[in-house]
């Protein structure tokens, strides 16, 4: 069945996106906004699907709940994207259009755009090196935590390309939403952390949903960062601006 309303979280790596989606599907009205697309972009081949009518009636399924509410994440790269949307281009849905926000927005109808953001970007490429190395990228709240010595694995040269790669992977979530006019609903992972049930409503409100009623469901994460993080992230902004007269931070 076609959704009613649909949404697209955008992100980048380590900007509190599974947390975010954990928490407004734990609502049970808001679609189930999990990162359907983070798999070749044959999608046939990978749902196990003969045709894209199939394809496109199980993914509507997969990514909704029973009010007609369809939710996804979808974390920005290239070429990934551009082949996602060539896919996309040929299922039933998708009107004749050449602007790939049209795509988009063909095949998920009434569709709303959140951006999801982390304004520390040092701290992020620290995060999303730190979960490189340790093999910890999401941890259960109820789930032991096993120690990992990092003592070892700093990498300025791995920490600055993240830095890089992250702010380049926003460009082009940017330059997407750009192309199609579209003004998004933008969620600060530092905002998000400090206020995590009013973020969630804040969700809500924007999809004209429901957010007094319903219940949401306590962190489903527990929160990596640690003295590791911050000695790394401390070590890195001062070798990042070595010999620098004016300084960010």
């Amino acid at each position: 069945m076609t959704p009613k309303l649909s949404y697209t979280i955008w992100f980048t790596q380590r900007t509190g996106s599974t947390l975010l989606y954990k928490a407004i599907e734990s609502t049970g009205v808001a679609g189930i906004p999990r990162e359907w697309f983070n798999c070749p972009p044959d999608l046939l081949a990978t749902f196990n699907k003969t045709n894209l009518a199939e394809l496109q009636e199980y993914l509507y399924k997969l990514g909704s709940t029973s009010n007609g509410v369809f939710g996804i994440s979808h974390s920005y790269y290239e070429p990934h994207f551009s082949q996602l949307t060539e896919t996309l281009r040929n299922f039933p849905a998708c009107p004749p259009v050449t602007k790939r926000t049209q795509v988009w927005e063909g095949i998920f109808p009434n569709h709303r755009h959140i951006f999801m953001t982390r304004r520390n970007k040092v701290r992020l490429a620290v995060s999303w090196w730190r979960a490189i190395q340790s093999g910890e990228w999401h941890v259960p709240t109820d789930q032991t935590r096993t120690p990992v010595d990092l003592s070892d694995r700093y990498s300025f040269d791995a920490i600055n390309h993240l830095y890089n790669e992250c702010s380049m992977r926003e460009a082009g979530i940017q330059e997407f939403l750009t192309e199609g006019g579209i003004t998004p609903l933008n969620i600060f992972y530092e905002d998000f952390i400090q206020n995590y049930e009013g973020t969630v409503r804040t969700i809500l409100d924007y999809l004209e949903l429901d957010s007094k009623s319903v219940t949401i469901a306590p962190p489903a994460l527990t929160q990596l960062a640690d003295d590791i993080s911050e000695e790394w992230a401390q070590r890195f902004r001062e070798e990042r601006q070595k010999d620098w007269p004016n300084r960010g931070w």
